[in-house]
């Protein structure tokens, strides 16, 4: 499976953004269980931010919570996260990923998204 992330950009505080992911290869975005978006600060160590629990339960850590929603739609092979209110400290490259993989330390090229005025 193919994770390709994209969206990322120069927000000003208070912006938003919505990334995307795009699966592809012998897997559909539907067979995918716990597909979820990750992102590492500069000097900080990788983290969840949200993800899908099974298909379609999704769980967002407390820092976003309220700001970020994760979503998908299985008929595109597509992921999203849309991110609103966005703070300097959301500054981040931001990847999909799935636990598995996670935790083998294989990653892709993330897309970057940098919260500042």
């Amino acid at each position: 499976v193919q994770l390709v992330e994209s969206g990322g950009g120069l927000v000003q505080p208070g912006g938003s953004l919505r990334l995307s992911c795009a699966v592809s290869g012998s897997m559909s975005i539907a067979d995918i269980n716990a597909l979820g978006w990750y992102r590492q600060a500069p000097g900080k160590e990788r983290e969840l931010v949200a993800n899908f629990i099974g298909r379609d339960f999704t769980h967002v850590v407390d820092s976003v919570k309220g700001r970020f929603t994760i979503s998908k739609e299985d008929a595109k092979n597509m992921m999203y996260l849309e991110m609103h209110s966005l703070k300097p400290e959301d500054t981040a490259t931001y990847y999909c990923n799935t636990p598995l993989a996670a935790e083998r330390n294989l990653w892709g090229q993330g897309t970057q998204v940098t919260v500042s005025s």
